[in-house]
């Protein structure tokens, strides 16, 4: 995970923690003081709202308290690796793609990033510059040459 990511996803969970579940609490009172609770939607829309909140808070908690920040700008990026970023030249029509293999919370395939999990970036992984790789996608079977393998600069926006 980026440092960025990571910086992020704590804020997050410290605004659910602090601002947020006393929000939903006063709310949960404020629509307890309406009356006969089986008929009160105020109330039963705060409580399932503090239901998503809650199991957001737990995600968050569990994905900060495992996380592993790491610097790409630090690593070597002679072979594919977290925060490389691949040029893969498509051997059947000679198009290039480039993709940059980040953490899971921050993959956004449509600007190039990809999940250090997805099938692409597993098969990516260890291969040096000049390397063939073999992609099995839903549309079938890909091959691409590895034009670069390099540190480019990460931006998430």
């Amino acid at each position: 995970m980026l440092q960025i990511t990571y910086n992020k996803l704590s804020t997050e969970l410290e605004k659910l923690k602090t601002v947020e579940r006393a929000a939903i609490a006063k709310a949960i009172d404020e629509a307890r003081e309406l009356g006969d609770l089986k008929e009160n939607a105020e109330y039963h829309a705060a409580k399932d709202k503090q239901g998503l909140m809650e199991a957001r808070i737990n995600e968050l908690t569990d994905v900060v308290g495992r996380a592993h920040v790491i610097d790409p700008s630090k690593l070597p990026h002679v072979r594919v690796s977290f925060g490389s970023t691949v040029a893969l030249i498509d051997q059947e029509d000679e198009s290039e793609v480039t993709y940059t293999i980040v953490g899971s919370y921050e993959s956004n395939p449509q600007k190039g990033l990809i999940s250090i999990s997805s099938p692409l970036a597993r098969v990516l992984l260890g291969k040096e510059e000049g390397d063939e790789i073999e992609v099995v996608l839903p549309s079938g079977v890909k091959r691409y040459d590895i034009d670069t393998v390099s540190y480019k600069e990460i931006t998430l926006k």
